[in-house]
């Protein structure tokens, strides 16, 4: 496995490639991997020839307020894992090499990044689509693999590639979830063992939803009081927000009569933890 440190690097890298006619797959990642990022490896090993991951902690996502200096960082491990995975090259750019000085030029995905997750962390989606746009330009990828737990990025992607006629297919892979139900996230290292077990009543919640639309309710502003009462019966979790909206437009859904996304951010002590589930059809985003 290669690590790259340059943009020249990889891009070298991946002209070999090509030049011996393989397809190329990319999964870009903050690093500190969990399992959700090493099936997102091995999803991409299935379908591509060779795998390139990314290990980036993008300042231009986080807000004044956030947790960027603290972030999750492991490089040795994380090549490790990725090794294990069947990873063929690691792109590990410094912050200079991706946005040097004078850098100016910004990308943005109006509507889908105005919600959500848009409406807790403003400019956070800016940072995303700027970031992986530089990105899909230096790996220039045939497909890219983004795990659903954030729905939100991933249907955010979908469309900036669409409009943009980026030549490449976006892969959303299902959640990938610990033992007990809570979502891989590299966040989770933050929580404290009373944090950790607190943090079970999100996918509880959404189990909650789920069971009540199985059994007929159909309004979207019972299902999510519903989800915010079972929330509200842990001390300490404050709730960010409990929505519902349609998919893939994201628009707000009174009556569920096709397939809607599920969404809440909660906070627990110091850490903000997202998940989501798909009511109205198959546990897939697209």
């Amino acid at each position: 496995m290669l690590l790259c440190r340059t943009i020249g690097e990889i891009r070298e890298f991946v002209r070999q490639a090509r030049s011996r006619g393989q397809t190329v797959g990319f999964v870009p990642t903050m690093g500190y991997f969990h399992a959700g990022h090493l099936t997102l490896m091995r999803r991409a090993k299935e379908s591509c020839d060779v795998v390139v991951v990314s290990v980036f902690v993008n300042p231009l996502q986080f807000g004044p307020r956030e947790d960027y200096a603290r972030y999750p960082r492991d490089l040795e491990r994380d090549l490790a894992l990725a090794r294990e995975a069947g990873v063929d090259a690691v792109f590990h750019p410094s912050v200079a090499e991706m946005y040097p000085p004078g850098f100016a030029t910004h990308v943005e995905v109006a509507g889908l990044t105005e919600c959500l997750c848009g409406a807790s962390r403003p400019g956070h989606f800016r940072g995303v689509t700027t970031v992986v746009t530089k990105l899909f330009n230096i790996v220039q990828p045939d497909k890219a693999f983004f795990g659903q737990k954030d729905a939100q990025q991933a249907l955010v992607i979908r469309r900036m590639v669409q409009d943009l006629n980026m030549p490449l297919e976006i892969v959303a892979v299902p959640t990938v979830r610990e033992f007990d139900g809570l979502a891989m996230s590299s966040r989770n290292v933050y929580l404290s063992p009373a944090e950790r077990q607190a943090a079970l009543v999100i996918p509880r919640s959404l189990e909650a939803a789920r069971r009540a639309f199985a059994a007929g309710e159909r309004d979207g502003g019972r299902l999510a009081d519903l989800v915010r009462d079972e929330l509200a019966q842990v001390p300490g979790a404050e709730v960010d927000y409990v929505e519902i909206r349609s998919l893939p437009d994201l628009k707000p859904v009174d009556k569920l009569d096709g397939p809607a996304l599920l969404a809440l951010a909660v906070r627990l002590g110091g850490t903000r933890l997202i998940d989501n589930t798909v009511l109205g059809g198959p546990e897939k985003l697209f």
